[in-house]
């Protein structure tokens, strides 16, 4: 049975131009930001066993990804007033993952620029707040919603509550941790969320949630503005303000649109950059060599000689192509 509904282009258009509305906001604030962060002397700090060729951009100002948490935001919260928008349980999830992912990056990224290293939250903190929220975000979907997962061939799965909650949980803390991972070259990281929004933001236009919808278009040209200024080479980075969040509305997309196993598709970029560093370290653990020259792999393909711009062009390639996959997919499971 197709669960597909007819797409309110208006809708559509309205998202559009918060979102271009949002694009020119991001270009006049973000030069204002970097001009602050520099004069805070909130800059990064590359590893000493990094690439060498990333040492020239220790001192590069960080956390710039709270540009593209609060434009999108505050555009949205003042056309709610004024506009069909609305605050629904899915929007709401939305929301509190995009900025509740955000606030622990942004402790995160604190600690490193205020003591001026790459220690941060420890990791086993840091992951215990990623898993509260991710286990609260859950419950207050479940309080609203079956436990219901779309699947290809228009199958609608009860999925088991134990189940559910597991996979949710893996859903948000690998999500925001994989998007963190792969936020080592200029560029890489905005693109390849850019790419995976956009099977979700078809989705839920698919679905009539417009208003989450309108979400992703508005963070999708957040990141466009965030580029102009990211691309390599860098004159800010987001920071795990920034990768942290959009891992987590990521997952939150996922959820809502109750298409939780199409994440594997749409990010799986990123889940091959995940994989990579767990191969990595377990390898290395066992039999102290490496598989591969460096992790994650888009380092692996700097080590090769790939310049920034080629492992982006690259892996936004595959990105692309998977999310054209994963378009695909979820027409089947509609």
């Amino acid at each position: 049975m197709n669960h597909i509904v007819p797409i309110d282009w208006s809708m559509i258009g309205l998202a559009i131009v918060l979102g271009i509305v949002v694009l020119i906001g991001m270009l006049a604030f973000m030069p204002a930001l970097i001009r602050y962060l520099h004069k805070l002397k909130f800059g990064q700090t590359e590893r000493e066993e990094g690439l060498a060729s990333h040492k020239a951009k220790t001192g590069t100002p960080t956390m710039g990804g709270l540009a593209f948490l609060i434009v999108p935001f505050i555009v949205y919260f003042i056309a709610s007033f004024f506009t069909p928008l609305n605050w629904d349980n899915s929007t709401v999830i939305m929301w509190i993952a995009y900025l509740g992912f955000g606030l622990i990056g942004f402790v995160d990224d604190y600690i490193i620029v205020v003591q001026k290293s790459n220690e941060g939250l420890k990791p086993a903190l840091k992951f215990g707040l990623q898993a509260v929220l991710a286990v609260l975000l859950t419950v207050y979907y479940m309080m609203h919603n079956p436990t219901l997962i779309h699947l290809p061939g228009h199958i609608q799965w009860l999925a088991p509550t134990w189940f559910f909650v597991i996979l949710i949980f893996f859903l948000f803390t690998g999500s925001s941790n994989a998007v963190n991972l792969s936020d080592g070259v200029d560029g890489l990281c905005a693109g390849l969320s850019i790419i995976s929004f956009v099977p979700f933001a078809l989705v839920f236009a698919w679905q009539g949630q417009y208003s989450a919808c309108a979400i992703l278009i508005m963070v999708i040209f957040a990141l466009f503005g965030y580029l102009r200024f990211n691309i390599h080479p860098a004159k800010v980075f987001m920071g795990d303000t920034g990768s942290l969040a959009l891992g987590g509305i990521l997952a939150a997309a996922a959820m809502t649109t109750k298409m939780e196993l199409l994440l594997l598709i749409a990010g799986g970029v990123f889940i091959v950059e995940t994989l990579s560093d767990i191969i990595q370290v377990l390898y290395y653990k066992k039999t102290h060599r490496r598989v591969f020259l460096m992790a994650p792999l888009h380092h692996h393909f700097e080590k090769k000689g790939w310049s920034e711009m080629k492992v982006c062009t690259v892996f936004w390639s595959w990105g692309a192509i998977l999310a054209a996959i994963s378009i695909f997919l979820a027409f089947l499971a509609l």
